[in-house]
């Protein structure tokens, strides 16, 4: 048998006979080149801006990067557990992809073209063996009988996949909540936008770091304008490869510049505005994205915590949400929760004053602490609450504060 991630040939799904290659799934996945400025926008092009290479990359790292743990509820605490499916979410997915690597294939494939699919596979005892990322440009969503389908093509072939088969991760679900949105698409002016500016000042300094110009003169004919143009061409090109800034013109002539000048297009600043927008789109501060105009010591540390507390959080409840119920089913005592404490640990002082607050006050262990440290446990007492002796309920301070006279009076 063929698993259908197997596969030798790709085919689009509307038409078996279209490669996959073909520009038409260029529209298929939603990925339309038009835009105002002339540049063909897809997944590929778009990751050559520097900003959106980055932000994807910060958030699928990131990702892949969290603690993915199992547990049990039990009563009204909750058992960790090992083997079996753990060790498939938190080791390797397959045996030829590790669970890091299939997270940022995940949310690379979210995070550009809209949607990532994986494939879950069970053995006869319904237990999850493997799990399969699926390309999402080879899969087909659609509603049949009022549940949520999934088709594969494989070598022209369909496989149908019921809802619970297969882990849906969209970045936005359209109103028909089949269809999704891409952020790519979505903004293919901006990203646009930057890919001009990009390849403007490429042929600027392409061509010596001399701006589009005209050459005026006494032509006498159209030969002598064509090669007082190659010579003029050719002169720029020497110059720049000998480093030198002064440009002789013949008698008569001189230069005029074409289009917007350089300086007063202000290229500096609008990259620098496009990387704001770009982090606008992935929902990132733009500290992340190398962009440090506005950062300081302080805010830096703020735009940490805006980060984890909004962003990545958004993420994780929703990983969360969609591995639990496909993976164990709804009402069920199994779960599975990213760990973000290594990202909310903060310098050493701030650590050791909230260790020393949650010890003092009996909801946190010293042992707890050490291993949050990766510091070894140690034996005795400290896996015990504490709490310190003078914190007592205030109505009853004056009669324990009594009976410890009377007995200190007694001894």
């Amino acid at each position: 048998m063929k698993w259908p991630w197997q596969k030798t040939e790709q085919r689009s799904l509307e038409n078996p006979q279209v490669n996959i290659s073909n520009a038409e799934i260029i529209n298929f996945l939603g990925l339309s080149g038009d835009t105002v400025s002339g540049e063909s926008v897809t997944i590929e092009t778009a990751l050559g801006v520097p900003a959106v290479w980055a932000a994807v990359n910060f958030l699928s790292w990131t990702m892949a990067a969290l603690p993915l743990h199992t547990y049990r509820k039990r009563d009204d605490n909750r058992e960790r557990i090992t083997g079996g499916l753990a060790d498939v979410l938190g080791k390797s997915v397959s045996d030829d992809m590790t669970s890091f690597d299939w997270r940022k294939y995940s949310y690379e494939q979210m995070l550009t073209g809209g949607r990532a699919f994986t494939f879950i596979e069970r053995n006869g005892r319904g237990e999850v063996i493997n799990l399969h990322p699926l390309p999402p440009e080879f899969v087909k969503v659609r509603r049949s009988g009022g549940k949520k389908e999934y088709i594969y093509n494989e070598n022209g072939r369909t496989h149908v996949y019921k809802a619970g088969e297969v882990i849906d991760l969209p970045f936005m679900l359209k109103s028909d909540l089949l269809s999704h949105r891409s952020p790519i698409s979505s903004h293919k002016e901006s990203i646009a936008k930057a890919l001009a500016i990009t390849k403007y000042g490429a042929k600027i300094f392409g061509n010596g770091g001399v701006p589009p110009f005209a050459l005026v003169g006494p032509f006498q004919s159209r030969e002598a304008t064509d090669r007082a143009q190659s010579d003029l061409a050719a002169a720029i090109v020497k110059a720049s490869k000998e480093n030198r800034s002064v440009l002789p013109l013949p008698t008569g002539h001189e230069i005029k510049t074409l289009g917007a000048d350089p300086e007063k297009m202000q290229m500096t600043e609008d990259q620098r505005f496009l990387i704001e927008e770009i982090a606008r789109i992935y929902g990132l501060p733009p500290v992340f994205l190398q962009d440090l105009t506005h950062g300081t010591y302080n805010n830096t540390e703020q735009q940490d915590l805006n980060l984890v507390k909004h962003r990545l959080r958004s993420l994780v409840v929703q990983a969360e949400s969609q591995l639990n119920l496909k993976l164990f089913g709804r009402n069920s005592d199994y779960f599975v929760e990213f760990s973000l404490d290594g990202l909310l640990r903060g310098d050493i002082k701030s650590r050791y004053e909230a260790y020393a607050k949650g010890i003092q006050n009996g909801f946190m262990e010293p042992n707890r602490a050490r291993t949050m440290e990766n510091w070894p446990k140690m034996d005795g007492l400290a896996d015990d609450l504490f709490i310190q002796g003078a914190s007592v309920p205030l109505d009853q301070q004056g009669v324990i504060q009594n009976e410890t006279d009377e007995n200190e009076a007694q001894e």
